[in-house]
């Protein structure tokens, strides 16, 4: 247990796993209940039907009921902050902006969900969305829950594969859909085609599509015959003749949403939210860790309600707080250009910001002196309100952090943080950061120091853990693999959708239910703070010593030309494996043509700070740099894997053997892209595998 004298943030956490449910009781008090649970946690142990197998399960506030949407916009309309900015639309791909007060958010939300009910939508049904950031989606998010109904968004722009997979899976009695999304300069997408074709590969066929018509690409025609519906007209409808319907209270451990995660391969994992847990769990994180509190507070999370982060920091949270969220249909580049989000702080009054570490090496990587930043709005103090600029999403390279961070001290509010934070689609919440209200005092102590390279220590709820393969715990600054203590925060998932058996074998088997296993690699230090270094599958092994990409990565982008990194392992006859690097060179420092063979100038300098930093064991085995050749999912994390398939299989010889790609890769042109400067980099290095030598010794 911390001491006195410890940070209030030690104490907050100490209370939280040493006693939970007095903990989260307490938290429980903040949000509205329409019945009052009696009790904060439930345990028991749950047997398997189908292998026997038997694990620890908990349920958060199990006799309770409560309504989300209730506590999201009605609550704050009777509270009297019914004319409050609740939602701020900015739409930089199609030039247009709206704002929404909570009153007219009640508006739209409790008609919509009236419309919802005459089409058939009940409690417990399943809707599934696949929307564009626009109003509309909240709107339905919103209505969905108000039912008392569990929504299952899809990112919009999703292939119909992926879609139809995910209908087959969450089988919803309706999909609520828009005629077009827009992605970046691109253009509109045609999401009738894609919703047909998924509707039409999926043995499960929804009983209504509810399509938002938008001006820049309509739906046409909407055919009621297929169960086709315009979303306008229908509301229209409904205002005319008055038509709303109230919230529908649920118990607290019913589903609010359902998010499916697919991680790089087979079938996509519904993790389940349940209702009480969620509420509780993310009014208290927005408020003791974003520091947003409510009316006044302005919160701009840079990501999409097709990911977790939009479900919890784009719509509920700030909403749950009372507080403006801003909803952005555009790029952190090219919408116009790297002042994007600078331009949206400052019209906007941003005070809490949140975006991925793949938005800002983008923004480097165009704006490498970070002029827009500085001088365009930095020096006419228009970023003032900016008290915190929150990462997630992948690990943020300790030489981003310092950089922002300087940018911040220098132009931002007093005091403002950048602030690396780690969680996943199952923990629904950070499970470590640096808390910027963990003192109820503005008199009291300063938040924690962040620590560039580290995501901070860990949240309330969330008992941290790093563990050898056989799951001992290892020695603090020793890395192993991250797990957790159960019970997990409220905000987490306690089970899969309709799938019990993948949950176990998934995530506690590994361990023998003694642990639930992140899949993350990486240590905690002695003063608890938390670095996360690699996918527990991305440890490179060099001559029997183990190297995160992470670690690895972290040292080259110390470099002060290099704007991106991603390692993966390629095969060494001597030593196992050696550390291959892909590098992506900041615009400032970016000549063009450019081979995809570094200059050994750069090398040298690279490998003199991978061996400051690692160590010379881990001396680089390669390196190949250029622009637009790191995969990357949608939501931004680095598709190392696809990488490292293309390197195995040019040691082999194999540059042109197919790899197995993601649905949710951002720009499959990466792939190919990647695959000729591994060609060009092996033809000028004369790489050959000693394996294809042998072989070909073997043939004479």
């Amino acid at each position: 247990m911390p001491g006195t004298d410890s940070h209030p943030q030690d104490s907050v956490y100490s209370s939280s796993v040493s006693d939970p449910e007095t903990f989260w009781a307490t938290q429980a008090q903040h949000v509205h209940w329409h019945r009052k649970p009696t009790k904060a946690l439930s345990v028991s142990t749950k047997t398997l039907s189908k292998s026997g197998a038997t694990h620890a399960h908990w349920d958060w506030y199990p006799d309770g009921e409560i309504s989300t949407t209730y506590n999201c916009v009605d609550r704050h309309v009777k509270s009297g902050n019914g004319e409050k900015v609740a939602i701020v639309w900015d739409s930089p791909v199609t030039g247009l902006k709206e704002r929404y007060t909570y009153k007219e958010l009640l508006g739209e939300v409790e008609t919509l969900a009236g419309v919802l009910r005459e089409e058939g939508v009940r409690r417990g049904d399943v809707v599934l969305i696949y929307m564009p950031m626009i109003p509309a989606a909240l709107f339905a998010m919103l209505a969905i829950a108000r039912l008392g109904a569990i929504h299952a968004i899809v990112f919009g722009g999703f292939s119909p594969t992926s879609l139809a997979q995910r209908i087959e899976a969450a089988r919803p009695k309706a999909i609520m859909t828009a005629s077009c999304g827009i992605e970046g300069a691109k253009g509109p997408q045609d999401y009738k085609v894609l919703i047909e074709e998924a509707i039409g590969k999926s043995q499960f066929k929804p009983n209504k599509t509810i399509v938002w018509q938008r001006d820049q690409l309509r739906w046409d025609p909407v055919l009621k015959e297929h169960g086709q519906r315009n979303w306008q007209r229908l509301v229209k409808s409904a205002k005319n003749r008055g038509l709303k319907a109230d919230c529908v209270p649920v118990g607290s451990g019913e589903a609010l949403y359902v998010i499916y995660t697919s991680g790089t391969t087979g079938l996509p994992k519904g993790v389940v939210r349940s209702a009480g847990g969620h509420a509780v769990g993310l009014n208290f994180s927005i408020k003791y860790l974003f520091g947003v509190h409510g009316p006044g507070d302005v919160m701009f999370t840079a990501s999409d309600i097709g990911w977790v982060v939009g479900h919890s920091y784009i719509v509920y949270a700030p909403l749950l707080a009372g507080a403006t969220t801003v909803l952005f249909e555009g790029k952190p580049v090219g919408t116009p250009d790297a002042s994007t989000f600078w331009r949206i702080v400052e019209e906007y009054r941003v005070s809490t910001m949140f975006t991925a570490p793949t938005a800002l090496r983008a923004i480097r990587r165009d704006d490498g002196d970070n002029d827009l930043f500085e001088n365009k709005y930095g020096a006419r103090g228009g970023l003032k309100s900016l008290r915190a600029l929150f990462l997630a999403g992948e690990r943020s390279e300790p030489s981003i952090v310092q950089m922002y961070q300087k940018l911040l001290a220098k132009h931002c509010a007093p005091g403002a943080m950048v602030i690396d934070n780690w969680w996943s689609s199952e923990s629904g919440s950070p499970i470590s950061g640096i808390a910027l209200s963990a003192s109820n005092s503005s008199e009291g102590p300063k938040p924690l120091a962040i620590r560039p390279g580290s995501a901070g220590k860990a949240m309330p709820g969330f008992d941290v853990r790093v563990v050898d393969d056989e799951g001992n715990e290892v020695e603090r600054g020793s890395m192993g693999n991250i797990v957790m203590a159960m019970p997990l925060a409220p905000t987490a998932f306690t089970t899969l959708w309709e799938d019990e058996e993948r949950f176990y074998k998934g995530y506690l088997k590994r361990f023998d239910g003694r642990w639930l296993d992140t899949g993350d690699a990486g240590m905690i230090d002695d003063e608890g703070y938390i670095s996360i270094m690699a996918r527990s599958d991305d440890i490179i092994n060099v001559a029997a010593h183990r190297f995160s990409t992470g670690a690895i990565e972290q040292a080259i982008t110390s470099h002060p030309d290099i704007a991106e990194a991603a390692v993966v392992g390629i095969p060494d006859a001597l030593k196992g494996h050696l550390p291959f690097a892909f590098v992506t060179l900041s615009s400032a420092h970016e000549q063009h043509p450019r081979p995809a063979v570094p200059s050994s100038r750069l090398v040298s300098q690279v490998q003199g700070l991978v061996k400051q930093q690692i160590g010379s064991i881990a001396s680089l085995g390669g390196m190949v740099q250029g622009k637009g050749m790191i995969p990357k999912t949608r939501s931004g994390k680095t598709l190392r894997r696809v990488l490292r398939e293309l390197v195995e299989n040019a040691t082999h010889g194999e540059l042109d053997k197919q790899v197995q790609v993601p649905t949710t890769i951002e720009d499959a042109d990466a792939v190919e892209v990647a695959r000729e400067k591994i060609k060009e980099y092996f033809e000028e290095k004369g790489h050959v595998h000693k394996a294809t030598e042998a072989r070909a010794r073997a043939k004479l």
